[in-house]
């Protein structure tokens, strides 16, 4: 038997680059480009999910297979249709190392986003079909939700996605959420790279957008919650949780609750 101490273990490499794709040229271009910036097998790992042929998995059940497997410290998810033409591995490596002194609590970063406090307030530095050389500051910037095209995840937060919402939107938006909910925090970043498509709302993007509200208005839900010690009611309401885990409310709870079982 080895005995291992957890803090002696190190991650296998520095990034997982994690691509779900469906054409190959794609996927030959946009790691071709990766390399390229600097993200060898020395310092990266490559996974790739295959729904060339066919719709294996769709994004949530595919990053979450990343997200469960990738052995980099960092995990990049990205889009296909993604070129690096201008920053490179050193940059991103500065940007991480920026973040990890400004807040150690951050569990994403990316390249598009909106202030959590002002939803009018947008960040960005993306080259797109729509814009050259997008820069909106000042960077970083916390966000409470990040575009899909980019994202570096940090490994030892632990993150995975609803399993619940399925398709292709809003994963980002889902991540992001999760980490908040756990005491993490998101944000975009100074790194610039070239997206070679745009985003179009479409029927199955509405869909999805219904499939998250449900998600989060059930996860969001108040409710009492029993424990081997203790009696816990929860809600996004701080006065009400206040009032509602006082002792006489358990009781009077335990008593309608035993009325309940007796029909």
């Amino acid at each position: 038997m080895v005995l291992k101490e957890i803090d002696s273990l190190k991650y296998e490499k520095l990034f997982s680059i994690c691509i779900l794709t469906a054409r190959q040229d794609e996927l030959e271009s946009v790691t071709e480009s990766f390399e390229k910036a600097g993200f060898t097998d020395e310092n990266s790992e490559y996974l790739y999910i295959d729904n060339i042929s066919k719709n294996k998995y769709d994004a949530y059940d595919g990053y979450n297979k990343f997200l469960n497997l990738a052995k980099g410290e960092y995990i990049i998810l990205a889009h296909q249709d993604l070129l690096l033409d201008f920053d490179n591995i050193d940059v991103l490596k500065q940007r991480i190392e920026q973040m990890n002194k400004l807040d150690p609590t951050w569990a994403i970063l990316g390249n598009f986003g909106f202030s959590k406090e002002n939803i009018n307030k947008r960040f960005s530095r993306i080259t797109d079909p729509g814009v050259d050389n997008l820069f909106e500051g000042p960077l970083p910037a916390k966000v409470g939700s990040l575009d899909e095209n980019f994202l570096v995840v940090k490994n030892d937060a632990n993150l995975s996605l609803s399993k619940n919402i399925g398709h292709y939107h809003l994963y980002g938006t889902d991540l992001c959420i999760q980490a908040q909910n756990q005491g993490y925090s998101t944000y975009v970043i100074d790194f610039h790279l070239r997206h070679k498509s745009g985003g179009f709302p479409n029927k199955s993007f509405y869909d999805t957008k219904k499939r998250l509200i449900k998600q989060y208005t059930n996860a969001f839900k108040s409710r009492f919650v029993r424990t081997p010690c203790t009696i816990i009611y929860i809600s996004n309401n701080g006065f009400l949780n206040k009032i509602m885990n006082k002792k006489f409310i358990y009781s009077i709870k335990k008593r309608i609750d035993k009325i309940k079982g007796k029909k």
